[in-house]
């Protein structure tokens, strides 16, 4: 058992067992941490990665084994009774959560969460300085004071997550835990909430254990790296040493993986017919104006653009640019105000409510979500069945035998071995395969990937970007890759438009774009961009 020592956070042989499991999730785990230090916790998923953070903070279920070794500040978590273990948490401890909405209560206002925060911890503070503090907190994390009394649902997802690590920070602690912190935010944005964690540290002596899947992130803020593969720590040391000269066999693979995505993909490939064309659609919304007068949101405004069978485009832009809106537009989920969208040369707005169920099975999505997409109750098998017996293009038989066709092809094999498993006997990568599996159910012409890669690891990311670069090749399928990374759309796409507050500012090829951007948000976008070939 390690002693008190200077060490802010020291784990030593640590091994940990969820109930049923049939072995171990961490497996002689040794970290140790100082004040001030910032170490980057990477590894594949299922690595065991975000159960350190839970260990840490006894936010584990009942019933979990846990032996060896863990101090933090000098006392042991699992020691300590349930009103000292919730001062820890906080006053000690920031944890900033992958999902914000796990975080968030619905029914709290965005100032109120702070309110509560300080009012637990910081009961002797009156209710002034807690309000001036927790509009200081909002303003830190780029939140507009004014938005003080909004709910989380009115925030987009980048918003809960900056509100989220607004709560970690609020009381100033030593150690930041951010789990995840960025996966749902735009470069630009993920970049000012990196910055502002990293002058925290440095502000307040505080050390950040950033836990991520991203290594050129991890590289970019974090001085040193540990990997962790199987539930131990197998290489650990200065991030532009492991970057430049990896010594384990999964560091080798996570810099190969990491480089492999950004490598830019050529545009000089021959494409065929025009298979979407969206020509100066208008997404606008309607808010309460000055008597009688309605003001405009308008998310997506005069957008034009085509992609051809074979060709991936890229849509690339800040939270709140209208990418996600566009594709609602497209699927017909959300409304239309103006414009034109041609699927295979014709207008689907013209169509008839028969004409258009048709044609959109031309047209499929694959969600950010995968675990989120698909049915809980549903097995996998039945998942994929699903769209062809809706659409009644086969019997049932035929569909169970269609859906094991498409495991094969999205590399889940053998389909017996699947096709009765429930979402979440998967992992995020298989998940994912599932999603892209039922989406080419319908054979269709025209492919959306709406931030399908970001909750991904690296080496998952590499695996499913060659699944899509494979089945275009095999099936000729258009895609429109909708993501905030730019080096991820410059390794993916052909071509490349930069979205920003509803107009289209930039077009061009990713290494065009990455290496002379135009526009001002591109150049944010580009400047704010972490790359494994700029840091190394």
């Amino acid at each position: 058992m390690p002693t008190s020592s200077g060490d802010l956070l020291e784990i030593q042989e640590l091994n940990m067992r969820y109930p049923n499991s049939a072995g171990w999730t961490l497996d002689g785990l040794n970290l140790k941490m100082n004040p001030g230090q910032r170490l980057a916790l990477i590894g594949t998923s299922g690595c065991g990665k975000s159960t350190v953070a839970r260990v840490i903070l006894q936010l584990i279920p009942p019933g979990c084994l846990i032996e060896g070794g863990l101090l933090l500040t000098g006392k042991d978590p699992r020691r300590l009774n349930q009103s000292k273990l919730q001062g820890l948490r906080g006053t000690k401890v920031g944890l900033v959560f992958q999902d914000p909405m796990t975080r968030l209560n619905p029914l709290m206002t965005a100032g109120g969460h702070l309110l509560d925060t300080l009012q637990a911890h910081l009961p002797e503070t009156t209710s002034t300085w807690r309000r001036r503090r927790a509009e200081e907190l909002l303003e830190r994390v780029g939140i507009n004071p004014a938005r003080f009394s909004a709910f989380p649902h009115e925030f987009s997802g980048g918003m809960r997550q900056r509100l989220a690590i607004a709560l970690a920070i609020a009381l100033e602690p030593p150690l930041v835990i951010a789990d995840e912190p960025t996966t749902s935010l735009d470069v630009a944005v993920a970049d000012q909430v990196m910055a502002e964690l990293s002058s925290l540290c440095v502000d307040l002596g505080s050390a950040l254990l950033l836990i991520t899947h991203d290594l050129a992130m991890a590289s970019r803020w974090c001085e040193e790296v540990a990997i962790l593969d199987q539930g131990r720590i197998v290489e650990k040391g200065s991030s532009k040493k492991l970057l430049q000269r990896p010594k384990s066999l999964i560091g080798r693979r996570f810099v190969s993986a990491a480089l492999a995505k950004e490598a830019g993909r050529s545009i000089s490939e021959p494409f065929h017919e025009v298979v979407l064309e969206v020509s100066r659609l208008r997404c606008w919304h309607a808010i309460s104006g000055w008597p009688w007068q309605s003001n405009w949101i308008k998310a997506v405004d005069e957008v034009s653009f085509c992609i051809h069978a074979g060709e991936t485009l890229g849509v690339v832009g800040s939270s709140g640019c209208g990418k996600s809106t566009l594709c609602r537009a497209l699927m017909g989920l959300t409304s239309v105000r103006g414009g034109e969208v041609k699927l295979c040369g014709q207008n689907i707005f013209l169509m008839s409510r028969k004409e258009l169920r048709k044609a959109r099975q031309s047209l499929q999505m694959v969600f950010q979500d995968p675990f989120a997409s698909l049915n809980p109750k549903m097995r996998i098998g039945e998942a994929i069945a699903d769209p062809l017996l809706i659409h009644n293009v086969c019997s049932s038989a035929q569909a169970r035998d269609k859906a094991r066709e498409l495991l094969e092809q999205v590399g889940l094999i053998a389909p017996e071995d699947f096709e009765n498993r429930l979402p979440s006997e998967l992992s995020g990568g298989q998940q994912q395969r599932v999603a892209i599996a039922r989406a080419l159910a319908l054979n269709p012409k025209v492919l959306i990937c709406d931030e399908s890669l970001s909750m991904l690891d690296v080496e998952v990311q590499s695996d499913v970007l060659a699944l899509l670069r494979s089945l275009q090749k095999q099936l000729g399928l258009a895609i429109l890759f909708i993501t905030h990374d730019l080096s991820l759309a410059t390794g993916l796409c052909h071509r490349v438009i930069v979205l920003d507050q509803g107009r289209i500012v930039e077009e061009g090829s990713g290494k065009k774009i990455l290496s002379s951007p135009q526009a001002a948000l591109t150049r944010k976008l580009v400047a704010a961009c972490p790359r494994l070939s700029s840091i190394s």
